[in-house]
């Protein structure tokens, strides 16, 4: 199914609008989105691909499976009834900010195909919180509900106008118009795009941001999960995560996109200048060290995304501690075929067939 989609699929892709990366994107969700909109084609789709995942409990959460989708493929829920037809055990929608905003001006999405990777300034471009709320119960998505087919879980960020010292009431705004929808919360704070947005990972600022989403008030409320950057260093993280502890989050998603451009390939030096985080195979090391770094020194469950762009790596991911893994640049370059790669390798590596979880505080997979 990759080979195909390599050597048939993805070249038509690509080409798309004259190669513009960002055109395709459109084009490419909105075709998905037609997917979605069609029980017809949901089925048929699904059967095509097969999917087989293996049934997992992270945080509280029932998953179908290990591999999910990645924030910034469909930030504004347009797609949410089609990725688990796709192979996708959960889809992350976002990320997503109080206010509308256009995001950074074009070009701002660059394909390195020699490279297998991904530039993207994109700048949190979205409809909104609100006009994503209302998305979803158009489409009767409910946490917990399962209409998706799936968890859904939603990124929040803060919107670009907004100052710093304002930052926790932007976000608590998404997260009031949009937690009775997701089955779990992503804190975005490790965006490169957003001026300004990685120094609420700094303690004090993390402190009152998730002090004030656990105070907001909901009769069940919902997991959160902080998303890092990978260019963190270690005694950076290790505040961040002495912060989520205290502050009771549900788990970590490591990581963001970086800043740095080692591992890019000689024919794509020319794109290395443009400015933006990388994603891809570029990062596919690092992201992974930063999963092993955090859960040798941590309880929380965390999902793994960076760089996952065959099998290989993403056994490499849970190897190194991962609960779960997401993809996106991955997903592009490899298409869906990768997921089912990967829930075969995943499914190779164990012993039964059972349920297993993970739960906040506990590192031990249990069969059930």
């Amino acid at each position: 199914m990759s080979m195909l989609y390599r050597r048939l699929v993805r070249p038509v892709l690509f080409s798309m609008a004259g190669g513009d990366a960002e055109a395709v994107h459109e084009r490419t969700l909105a075709m998905i989105e037609r997917v979605g909109a069609s029980p017809v084609l949901r089925r048929l789709v699904r059967l095509a691909l097969d999917r087989r995942g293996e049934p997992v409990r992270v945080a509280g959460i029932d998953f179908p499976g290990r591999v999910g989708l990645a924030a910034g493929m469909d930030k504004d829920g347009r797609a949410v009834l089609a990725w688990s037809a796709l192979g996708f055990s959960h889809a992350e929608l976002g990320t997503v900010t109080a206010g509308a905003q256009p995001g950074n001006d074009r070009p701002r999405l660059f394909r390195l195909p020699a490279s297998e990777a991904i530039i993207n300034r994109m700048g949190f471009n979205n409809a909104g919180a609100e006009v994503l709320a209302r998305r979803l119960v158009t489409a009767g998505v409910w946490r917990g509900n399962g209409v998706a087919g799936m968890p859904i879980g939603i990124s929040l960020g803060k919107t670009k106008i907004t100052p710093l010292e304002r930052a926790t009431e932007d976000y608590l705004i998404s997260y009031r118009l949009l937690a009775p929808h997701a089955d779990y919360v992503a804190i975005n704070v490790s965006s490169p795009n957003t001026p300004g947005l990685r120094t609420l990972q700094e303690a004090g600022a993390l402190r009152d941001l998730l002090s004030a989403i656990r105070s907001a008030g909901h009769f069940r409320p919902v997991p959160v999960f902080v998303k890092v950057a990978p260019d963190l260093t270690e005694d950076a993280l290790e505040e961040l995560l002495g912060v989520c502890t205290e502050c009771g989050v549900s788990g970590l998603i490591a990581t963001n996109t970086t800043l740095a451009r080692d591992g890019i390939r000689y024919a794509d030096l020319g794109l290395a200048a443009e400015t933006g985080g990388l994603s891809g195979a570029p990062l596919t090391r690092r992201a992974r060290a930063v999963v092993a770094f955090l859960t040798e020194r941590t309880t929380l469950p965390v999902i793994g995304v960076g760089g996952i762009m065959t099998a290989d790596d993403a056994r490499a991911m849970f190897d190194a501690g991962a609960a779960l893994v997401q993809l996106y640049t991955g997903f592009i370059y490899a298409g869906p075929g990768l997921i089912r790669a990967i829930d075969k390798r995943r499914s190779g590596t164990l012993v039964g067939r059972g349920r297993r979880t993970i739960a906040t505080g506990s590192r031990r997979e249990e069969s059930s």
